[in-house]
């Protein structure tokens, strides 16, 4: 991923804070080599006129001596312009004749009188052209003239210890005001962001938390100061209320469609039941009648035959049309829920107490089939029931087992043989002998992908 791209996905929450601190560093670097840049002119000044001081006074003074070539004049001359300069400013200044040779120094030992002058002059510069270079030790050079004519030369070593130690106390003063300016400005930005976005972050939450039902945010975390985000929320909130009143208006009108299919399928059976019904109680009443003559009550039989066939037909025509197509919907709690509604009506029926335990959440259920499950359970249950008898007990127990469902079916009732055990227990096709007494129960068990009984009572599988 590219750094551009990483920014981009950062929170608008962490975003400002940075392009602050970004900002404040670029502004400090630009304020900083502005401050140092005025610094060091003003060094170069001070140098450049410390120097030119220097080398004008001894102009006037050092001339005649020098023209004499008086040694110890010299000396003695170079010794209190020394005595008298700023500070240690003054380190070496050496004095040389119009040869080139050194005539007088404040350092003998360094510069001897009669070397030659020229080796003191390397990286010297002119007393206006002198700058601070970092060197602790700077060199100015000028000719010595007198009355209009060069007689020598003086070239001086100046200490600027000082001035660097200046500079640096300077550059790390601005670092840490910069420092601390850009993590003051940085954090101020994230508090004034993340208190801006206060009132966006309540509405993502209440969008996140609602579970696929909007809910409204309170008055009192509008955000009335700014327009903008107290439109967006009241807009939201406007949304959530119609929303809601949709829902409601969907919910009366699926009822009332309910009701109203309801009355058409009661009306619409009833019409087809009334007119088989009317030649039923006809047939019935003439058989009655006409008891003792065999014609009239074979055609009255014929007549209840044709009756019963038409309510045949119309009762499997309706339950093919008001069948729930459950074929290939996942499992839900909801559908156990109606399978106990289903057998307990049986189980009360024997005076069987009935235990339900279901242990798998709806996660787990969602990931098997709903119809196969429920008529195998429903089958097993059934068996159990009638095996329990009268004032028996049934369990079922349905828990997650990792990679499926684990379904227990128990009863009080009396042991399987050991023939219906190894018929149902038998892997592979059934064998033809089974008939149809294995049951749909063990068909459907077999076709469930991964489905396995076992015996509570042997452990084979």
């Amino acid at each position: 991923m590219k750094p551009l791209q990483r920014f981009h996905n950062l929170p608008v929450t962490l975003r400002v804070p940075l392009v602050t601190a970004a900002l404040m560093i670029l502004l400090g670097l630009v304020a900083s080599q502005s401050v140092l840049s005025t610094l060091g002119r003003v060094q170069d000044a001070r140098l450049a006129e410390t120097a030119r001081l220097h080398v004008e006074g001894l102009s006037v003074a050092l001339g005649p001596s020098v023209l004499r070539q008086d040694v110890w004049e010299v000396y003695d001359i170079l010794d209190r312009a020394r005595a008298g300069s700023e500070g240690q400013r003054l380190l070496l200044t050496v004095v040389a004749d119009e040869r080139g040779h050194v005539l007088a120094a404040t350092d003998p030992r360094r510069a001897p009188i009669g070397e030659d002058a020229r080796i003191f002059e390397i990286g010297a510069a002119a007393p206006e052209a002198v700058r601070m270079t970092g060197d602790p030790v700077l060199r100015v050079t000028a000719p010595l003239q007198y009355q209009g004519r060069t007689i020598g030369s003086v070239v001086t070593e100046l200490n600027v210890t000082d001035l660097l130690a200046e500079r640096r106390n300077v550059t790390l003063w601005l670092l840490v005001g910069n420092a601390l300016a850009t993590a003051v400005l940085a954090f101020g930005g994230w508090l004034a962001v993340a208190r801006i976005l206060r009132p966006v972050g309540a509405l993502v939450q209440a969008m996140d938390a609602s579970g696929g039902a909007p809910r409204p945010i309170p008055g009192a975390e509008i955000p009335h100061g700014d327009p903008g985000l107290a439109r967006l929320i009241e807009t939201y909130n406007q949304m959530t209320t119609a929303v809601g009143e949709r829902a409601e208006a969907e919910r009366r009108l699926a009822d009332r469609e309910r009701f109203v299919s309801l009355g058409r399928l009661s009306s619409s059976l009833a019409h087809e039941i009334n007119n088989p019904l009317g030649g039923l109680l006809n047939a019935a009443d003439t058989i009655h009648t006409y008891a003792d003559r065999p014609e009239v009550v074979r055609q009255s039989a014929e007549l209840v035959q044709r009756g019963l066939g038409h309510l045949r037909d119309v009762t499997r025509a309706i339950l093919d049309q008001n069948r729930l197509d459950r074929a290939g919907q996942p499992l839900r709690p909801e559908d156990l829920e109606d399978l106990r509604l289903l057998f307990e009506p049986e189980a009360q029926s024997r005076s069987q107490v009935l235990a339900w335990h279901v242990q798998a959440g709806a996660a787990a259920l969602a990931g098997h089939p709903a119809a196969p499950v429920r008529q195998v359970a429903l089958n097993l249950l059934l068996n159990a029931g009638a095996a329990a008898g009268v004032n028996g007990r049934v369990g079922l127990t349905l828990a997650n087992g990792g990679d499926g469902l684990s379904i227990t079916v128990s009863n009080t009732g009396a042991a399987m043989t050991e023939a219906d055990l190894a018929r149902l227990l038998a892997s592979g096709p059934l064998p033809p002998e089974a008939g149809s007494a294995c049951g749909w129960c063990m068909i459907s068990w077999r076709g469930l992908a991964a489905g396995c009984i076992m015996s509570g009572r042997t452990g084979r599988r």
